[in-house]
């Protein structure tokens, strides 16, 4: 078993990285998939999210990405069966300053993440919103990224920067990283704009858009208060099952086997799609 580590990541903040983490990863468990959520921001909502007390923590993903603890010390149980958490503290904010002088500082996360491979099914980096040291680490440690965008005025603005980004780290730290998809969140079907933005990521990034759209939804809100998932907090809502179905359509992805068209020579391989 190889597990797939799929980085979060937008530099821009306020994009859903943080509810889709949550909510993906506890409907993949739901599936009966064993999950990981690494909380990757400082500011540790992926964390709170999960309903973790960050003042009694023995190790956070802050000492394993400075090697002060392993993975299976960094790690605490959630209340959701399947998955697990490396919790976040504003300890992290540091990590960017002390790793300049350290070697091989890219690779640091990937590193302390080896012995996930034979654990997990799916690990998950929930990213900074930027693209520093710490989105690096994450990058070169992924074998996927996800690109929460929502689906507002400048949605597409600074994109390019992060495929740049994803380039480099492609073609210089971690050949294996692949776009696994566009996920476009915070769609409000009364707004006339929300439905023109939709049209035009399509547009412009084609199937790498995934089919699944998040809505705006207030019960995914309130659902962090409670330290709990939405799918937990109300999985009837509609932010909970475009969550559920945004899991099956992952799945799809990652294990849909390549389809030959028609003419293709034998000996020959196609990408799936």
């Amino acid at each position: 078993m190889t597990a797939r580590i799929i980085a979060l990541s937008n530099q821009k903040g306020g994009v859903g990285k943080t509810t889709t983490a949550i909510n993906l990863a506890t409907a993949l468990a739901a599936c009966g998939n064993r999950v990981m959520v690494i909380d990757f921001d400082p500011q540790g909502n992926t964390t709170t999210g999960f309903g973790v007390d960050k003042r009694n923590l023995k190790a956070s993903s802050y000492s394993l990405l400075m090697g002060e603890s392993d993975l299976a010390t960094a790690t605490v149980k959630t209340s959701v069966p399947g998955l697990w958490l490396v919790p976040s503290t504003i300890h992290l904010s540091g990590a960017e300053v002390e790793l300049v002088p350290v070697m091989a500082r890219e690779n640091r996360l990937k590193d302390a993440l080896l012995p996930a491979h034979e654990i997990y099914d799916y690990v998950f980096i929930d990213c900074p919103p930027s693209l520093g040291l710490l989105t690096i680490n994450a990058l070169v440690a992924s074998t996927d990224i996800m690109i929460p965008l929502q689906c507002e005025f400048f949605a597409m603005e600074g994109l390019s920067q992060l495929f740049k980004t994803i380039d480099l780290v492609k073609r210089n730290l971690n050949p294996q990283l692949e776009l696994l998809g566009v996920l476009l969140t915070m769609f409000d079907k009364r707004n006339n704009l929300a439905q023109q933005v939709v049209n035009d990521v399509r547009e412009h990034l084609g199937d790498k858009v995934f089919d699944t759209i998040i809505p705006r939804n207030v019960r995914l809100s309130e659902a962090p208060s409670h330290g709990a998932p939405g799918l937990i907090y109300d999985v009837k809502s509609p932010g909970s099952q475009a969550y559920i179905r945004l899991a099956a359509e992952l799945m799809q992805r990652l294990t849909v086997p390549a389809v030959l068209p028609e003419g293709t020579p034998a000996g020959t391989t196609a990408q799936a799609a």
